[in-house]
């Protein structure tokens, strides 16, 4: 695995150049959709900024007090050691939808309309993303129990529980299937009948089943309750938040639609 490189004498470090990237291409998405919208176009790169922040805390949360809380619990200077690692995509959504929201009302916007313009970038740039995983040898598959598999090597957190074990390539995976995903909410963000904020609840709807699944393939999470890891639980219950919040739009819809036709 390339973990860093050297261009011009300076340490370049791939996780950090892949995530980077992930940003500046979801945000190019994000900005090319937002092309008939110049209102909400214009807040993008503030929304970003802002988001940022609230994803890094976000994603630090859930990684300390969802998924690793034994270690963290018994180490607890080290919760805020965010550049020694342990950041949780989950855990960044929620942050970053939370400063959404709060932005949202301060600038005096539609949240969901805001939403639904970052949802493709968003998605895009998480499978990206998953390269930087693959790259640094974290978000690993338990062992295939065959000659099948990644082989990840010394100096790697997978190679340091697993040893030179196949493992399945579960992030991949997961890059590969966001890629389906991004395609399948761009092509219903051009549906103009939608409600505002279906393609955002599809989005997190979607991106959490994959998330569900591919938990099962999984060799760096922790069981729970009924044998399910903290990613699945979350999971679980974004796609429940989801599905009741996306009734309540569809039903405020339609009976907007009927108010119309009277």
């Amino acid at each position: 695995m390339l973990q860093h490189f050297n261009l011009g004498g300076f340490l370049i470090h791939s996780y950090g150049l892949i995530v980077a990237l992930a940003i500046l291409l979801g945000l190019g998405v994000a900005y090319s959709l937002a092309n008939q919208d110049k209102e909400y176009q214009n807040h993008l790169m503030d929304v970003v900024i802002f988001g940022l922040f609230g994803a890094i805390i976000g994603a630090r949360i859930w990684q300390v007090f969802f998924y690793d809380w034994g270690y963290y619990s018994e180490n607890l200077l080290q919760t805020v050691m965010i550049w020694k690692g342990g950041l949780s995509i989950q855990g960044g959504i929620v942050g970053a939808v939370i400063v959404g929201v709060l932005y949202s009302r301060i600038k005096r916007i539609n949240f969901w309309r805001l939403a639904d313009i970052a949802a493709p970038g968003l998605i895009f740039g998480q499978a990206i993303g998953r390269i930087a995983c693959f790259l640094n040898g974290d978000a690993f598959g338990s062992p295939t129990g065959s000659d099948f598999g990644i082989v990840y090597p010394p100096g790697t957190y997978a190679y340091e529980v697993f040893g030179n074990q196949p493992l399945w390539p579960a992030e991949i995976w997961e890059g590969q299937i966001n890629i389906v995903i991004f395609a399948v909410i761009l092509i219903l963000s051009r549906w103009k009948s939608v409600p505002q904020g279906t393609v955002f609840l599809a989005y997190v709807s979607l991106y959490s089943l994959n998330r569900f699944v591919l938990e099962f393939f999984r060799g760096d999470g922790s069981k729970y309750l009924l044998d399910l890891t903290s990613g699945q639980w979350t999971s679980i219950f974004v796609i429940a938040i989801s599905l009741v919040v996306g009734f309540i739009i569809l039903f405020r819809s339609r009976k907007a639609l009927s108010g119309e036709k009277e």
